[in-house]
């Protein structure tokens, strides 16, 4: 559905408008148009603190970008600045900036106490209104979780609470701000997602932290089509957030197995006759649902690369008026199918080495949601089954998860008004997210780079004020 609202205030009438009753005034975001075009484009400052681990890495990514690069030059907070290499010039925070930057990238994995965070200010003081509409903010710290010192433990736990509040003040231009937590040692499994946070394929994506852990090597990958090769399944794919998460791994090289029940069977093979994917009628919550599921992959294919678990539904009702086949049902297609799918394909040696695992959880999961205690239950629930779940796979086999706001659907269409403008406005980017949102993270998990990420669960609401 079209955010009228979006586009009038984006006139010069309702610009007017809105500043005279101090309205919103969000501002159209910049998506991704073609495949090869550059992640990120236009100048780039990086800076680190004394000590950072990340520095060279963050250099060597955005040295082989279309970005011109610069490294802050002081203050001496940010002596390790000039670590990002040759291709970088220096640019002094000191003196006038005329520079508008597209991003800001600060390693901060040097941090060694709070007094330390210093840098942090004095990196984004002098730049942070010179950041590009639709620019980005990325910080890189140390998984706090990893350091011994109290007093280091606090300095890059403080980095959560900076890049979230950053991340509400740049939001009214188009903005975004995000947190990588890096694990000691893992510098070379940075590089997917410093490219997806910086991009356009991120622009829903604001005030979220992602953990990059110690793997193996990456494989090397064709950036055009990083998923050449590989099989896909997507669940609930004939229409919605499906359908975009499976046009989009398509568009990544992947061959896709579209699933939906077969009621939906005529959309679903018009999807995945688009992207010249295969179908398959499929209820998931029959009792035979995983060996069917099994049974067809390993016919077709031999095994799969990807599972995204995207198949949901709702069936709202406050608790005491609810019928108990409402919370069965939530249960078992939000939640049940998904462990049981996973558990057939593991057992039968279905899922490939370095394979994903993607999980829809939602914000309602996170924050709760009035009438949905079947549906919150379950959504929270997957996020407690993939943080369990991460530290058993193996092979370099990944599992994350993606919890979705407010998302521009037929199902979001059908709300009230009035409800369906709140879930617009009330995130720092005060609209609406696309499917495509949705299906750019997932495309990011998926993403041979990303073997470090693992057992995570990232917001795609905007930095929406519900939850955390």
């Amino acid at each position: 559905m079209s955010d009228r609202y979006l586009k009038f205030v984006n006139t010069p009438v309702g610009k007017t408008t809105a500043q005279t009753l101090g309205l919103p005034q969000p501002l159209p975001l910049k998506r991704l148009k073609r495949n090869d075009q550059p992640f990120i484009e236009g100048d780039v400052l990086v800076g680190a603190a004394a000590g950072g681990k990340a520095i060279s890495m963050i250099g060597s990514t955005l040295g082989a970008s279309a970005a011109r690069l610069w490294h802050a030059e002081d203050p001496a907070t940010l002596e390790d600045s000039a670590k990002a290499g040759n291709k970088s010039q220096p640019l002094s925070l000191a003196g006038e900036i005329n520079e508008k930057f597209s991003a800001l990238v600060l390693d901060a994995t040097g941090l060694n106490d709070t007094t330390d965070l210093r840098a942090v200010y004095d990196f984004y003081h002098p730049t942070i209104r010179r950041l590009a509409t639709c620019g980005r903010v990325l910080v890189i710290g140390q998984d706090p979780s990893t350091c011994r010192a109290p007093a280091k433990a606090a300095a890059h736990r403080a980095l959560e609470g900076f890049t979230r509040a950053v991340g509400k003040e740049v939001g009214k231009k188009g903005a975004t701000a995000n947190l990588l937590y890096m694990a000691p040692g893992a510098e070379k499994q940075l590089d997917s997602s410093i490219r997806f946070f910086l991009s356009p394929r991120s622009a829903y994506v604001s005030g979220q932290v992602a953990r990059i852990g110690k793997s193996s090597e990456a494989p090397a990958a064709n950036p055009v089509a990083p998923l050449a090769g590989k099989v896909a399944l997507v669940t609930g794919a004939s229409r919605g957030i499906g359908e975009s998460i499976a046009e989009t791994l398509a568009r990544d090289g992947a061959t896709v197995i579209g699933l939906d029940i077969p009621q939906a069977m005529e959309s679903l093979q018009k999807v995945t006759d688009r992207i010249k994917g295969k179908a398959l009628a499929c209820d998931i919550t029959g009792k035979n649902a995983p060996k069917e599921i099994a049974d067809f992959i390993g016919k077709n294919f031999g095994g799969v690369d990807f599972v995204i678990h995207n198949a949901g539904i709702t069936r709202d009702k406050t608790l005491g008026k609810m019928p108990e086949h409402f919370w069965d049902m939530a249960i078992a297609v939000n939640l049940t199918a998904e462990e049981l799918i996973d558990e057939e394909l593991m057992h039968r040696e279905l899922l490939n080495d370095n394979g994903r695992i993607v999980c829809i959880s939602s914000i309602s999961g996170i924050a709760g949601n009035f009438g949905q205690t079947n549906y919150s239950a379950a959504k929270s629930g997957v996020i407690g089954y993939v943080e369990a779940m991460a530290k058993q796979m193996k092979g370099n086999t990944t599992i994350n998860a993606i919890a979705p706001g407010f998302i521009e659907t037929q199902m979001t269409a059908a709300m009230p008004l009035t409800i369906r403008e709140a879930g617009r406005r009330m995130n720092s980017l005060s609209q609406g997210g696309l499917p495509l949102d949705v299906a750019e993270a997932i495309a990011w998990y998926c993403n041979p780079g990303s073997n470090g990420v693992n057992g995570n669960v990232v917001r795609v609401c905007g930095q929406s004020l519900i939850g955390k």
